[in-house]
């Protein structure tokens, strides 16, 4: 059958999801938490429905195929995240998801699967907005999650991240030794369709793109700045201990740096998100005593992340000494930046070519789990999808006709690999 007949049942899982996971203002999949399981329960019994085999995997992630498929013979493997956060759009994520069962679907109606087996995958756990680290799901399918990292509280529960896999029925002793719960030498290419997160494709008219990369990032949940109280009319200059004027200095030395290093072409994204002092502080007239505020840092090149983390530390020692405060770090955080497999960028863009689809060849400055199937020998690529209003709020604005489109890429291209 062609897959453009499919569109009906993509708007039925989009619209029946956004309305199971509903917060009243977008939609709330928290990471193993009741969200992300209501989306999981529901695409779990449409599939059973369909007539597709389902299972979990040892990381509670969701395993599609088509029945009397080897699970343990090589296959493609393509899919995205079920999670989403909070109050966010409903494409981010389950739009991967969605394509991967709808090549299933088309494969199981027509009766003619693809030479290399497909297998859609609906991963748990990849906003780092639940535990303040990315890519959970993933990470614990490649026994990449340490202890540390399973004692991350949950943001609004401060139940740890082992108890939050275990409630959903993950294999926290397997997990827990750090080793790979799957054969990756089984898996001969990971494909994942995802809604462009920036508005770079809007600006240039473009329904589809294929990702040459995904920008790696370093990044401080919370840092202190640590002063020192006083009256805002009694204490001069010279003898102030402010720490949200330091935090302030930071920021501004540390824009200087990225906009010489963006003149000389370096790839490079500095953000602070979370910035606050002390409520229990707040007066007009108190010179603020703390700070806490988040720090991350993003690129392709991973010496540049180093090299620019380094600097954000020099300058804190810089500034602690000149107006007498101190800077205190949480755990460094790192997600190594990736290259999507070169061929499998070529045969998304060929496919795009031929479909007769304008597109173009862009890097992603968001995180994908495809970094990690890549970064572990996994042939991986990424299509992305024009994407109104950015991402990451509720007002995430695919067109359908844009997504089919790219449901027709991806179909064509796992049927090219064999």
């Amino acid at each position: 059958m062609d897959i453009l007949e499919l569109r009906p049942v993509a708007e039925m899982l989009f619209s029946k999801i956004r309305e199971l996971t509903s917060d009243g203002v977008g939609v709330t999949r928290e990471s193993y938490g009741s969200g992300e399981s209501v989306a999981a329960d529901f695409l779990r019994e449409f599939a059973v429905e369909q007539g597709l085999e389902v299972s979990s995997d040892r990381a509670a992630n969701l395993l599609f195929r088509l029945p009397q498929t080897c699970a343990e013979g090589a296959s493609v493997w393509c899919g995205s995240h079920l999670d989403s956060v909070p109050q966010g759009g409903n494409y981010d994520g389950l739009a991967g998801v969605v394509a991967g069962l709808l090549c299933l679907l088309a494969q199981k109606q027509s009766g003619k699967p693809s030479a290399v087996p497909l297998q859609v995958i609906g991963i748990r756990g990849e906003e780092s907005a639940w535990f303040g680290k990315a890519y959970c799901g993933s990470s614990a399918l490649f026994g990449q999650l340490d202890s540390d990292d399973l004692a991350l509280k949950q943001r609004n529960t401060g139940d740890s991240l082992a108890t939050c896999l275990q409630r959903v029925g993950a294999d926290l002793a397997a997990i827990e030794l750090q080793k790979p719960l799957f054969d990756p030498s089984r898996v001969r290419a990971y494909l994942e369709l995802h809604i462009e997160q920036g508005p770079v494709m809007v600006a240039r008219k473009l329904p589809l793109a294929v990702v040459s990369g995904i920008r790696g990032n370093i990044r401080h949940n919370t840092v202190q700045c640590i002063g020192e109280a006083g009256h805002s009319g009694a204490v001069p200059r010279w003898l102030r201990r402010d720490a949200l004027f330091a935090v302030a200095d930071l920021i501004m030395r540390l824009d200087e740096h990225w906009s010489v290093l963006l003149e000389r072409g370096t790839d490079l994204v500095v953000t602070s998100g979370i910035m606050s002092t002390n409520p229990a502080e707040h007066a007009v007239t108190r010179i603020p005593s703390q700070v806490k505020f988040s720090f991350e840092v993003r690129s392709k090149s991973i010496d540049t992340l180093e090299a620019f983390y380094q600097l954000m530390r020099a300058e804190c020692t810089a500034i602690s000494r000149e107006r007498q405060v101190r800077f205190e770090f949480d755990r460094r955080l790192l997600s190594n930046p990736a290259v999507m497999d070169r061929q499998l960028c070529d045969l998304l863009s060929k496919t795009c070519a031929e479909q007769g689809t304008p597109f173009e060849v862009i890097p992603s400055g968001a995180g994908h789990d495809a970094s990690l199937f890549e970064n572990a020998g996994i042939p991986s690529g990424m299509l992305f999808i024009r994407n109104q209003n950015g991402s990451h709020n509720p007002d995430e604005a695919m067109e359908m006709s844009d997504f089919m489109q790219g449901v027709q890429v991806l179909e064509q291209t796992i049927n090219a690999l064999s």
